[in-house]
């Protein structure tokens, strides 16, 4: 079984991560795009070109499911991706978890970029799921940016700032942005006071994405299984060793980048008995 992901950088990572925590058998496909990121401050239609070439490179592979695993090319590409790749290959888009967060029945937050806060798409959702609920919209400028190029200080200042802004009642943050879940503990650290009473609940969108991705390639979870799965990386349409510096500076890079190693060690010492 393969599956694909793609996104402008690498806000795919933890989408991936959790793919491959749920079948590590799976072997993957990350495809992304350093030439023409960022894509927030595109237009639709060029957001769209973009995110349409990358998913016709990740679907060059020939994958049983495609995970966009980016907000914003979820909301301007993904019917037009699915116009074109389905019903051959299943696409599955990003959506931030408001509804799960409303079920709770009390105040959350939402962590999102600037362009996604307010947005007329973000506010749908927060009318359709979320209607009587207390819910702050929290912009987190330079965090997106910061995560992408592993800047510490960057993400530290960003994540402060988004901190200060969020109401000191709030036990449960949506994390709008796919690149947020990156950092989970350094956003719990920064909301979580250490004499809170109520624990705090983080909700991003990985897990059920990638659970939903597994149900439309028509598999089951199956963590126990051999883990002997390969990934494919691709930048801008081109097949790359490895991914990216910063990539590997999070667990969830590393993780996906032991996947090629365990491959090429079993390559590499195919036949040779272990001394």
């Amino acid at each position: 079984m393969k599956i694909a992901l793609m996104d402008s950088g690498i806000g795919l990572l933890a989408a991936a991560a959790a793919v491959h925590r749920l079948r590590p058998d799976a072997d993957l496909v990350v495809a992304s795009d350093p030439d023409g990121m960022p894509w927030g401050p595109r237009t639709p239609e060029d957001i769209t070109a973009h995110a349409l070439a990358v998913a016709r490179a990740a679907a060059a592979h020939r994958p049983d499911a495609l995970i966009i695993g980016c907000n914003t090319a979820t909301v301007h590409a993904l019917e037009t991706i699915r116009a074109e790749l389905e019903p051959g290959i299943p696409v599955i888009g990003t959506v931030p978890a408001i509804k799960p967060a409303a079920a709770g029945g009390g105040p959350f937050a939402i962590w999102a970029t600037p362009a996604t806060t307010g947005s007329p798409y973000q506010r749908g959702l927060i009318r359709d799921f979320a209607a009587g609920v207390r819910v702050t919209e929290v912009p987190c400028p330079g965090l997106a940016d910061a995560l992408e190029v592993a800047d510490e200080d960057g993400i530290d200042r960003a994540v402060a700032a988004a901190a200060a802004l969020t109401p000191s009642d709030v036990r449960t943050v949506v994390l709008g942005c796919t690149h947020y879940e990156l950092v989970e503990d350094r956003i719990r650290a920064a909301l979580q006071p250490a004499d809170a009473e109520t624990p705090l609940t983080l909700l991003g969108s990985a897990e059920a994405v990638a659970a939903q991705a597994l149900r439309r390639a028509g598999a089951q979870p199956a963590p126990a299984a051999d883990p002997s799965s390969h990934l494919t990386v691709l930048l801008s349409g081109r097949r790359s060793a490895t991914l990216t510096a910063p990539a590997l500076a999070y667990s969830e890079g590393r993780l996906l980048a032991a996947m090629t190693a365990e491959r090429e060690y079993a390559a590499t010492h195919e036949g040779n008995p272990r001394g």
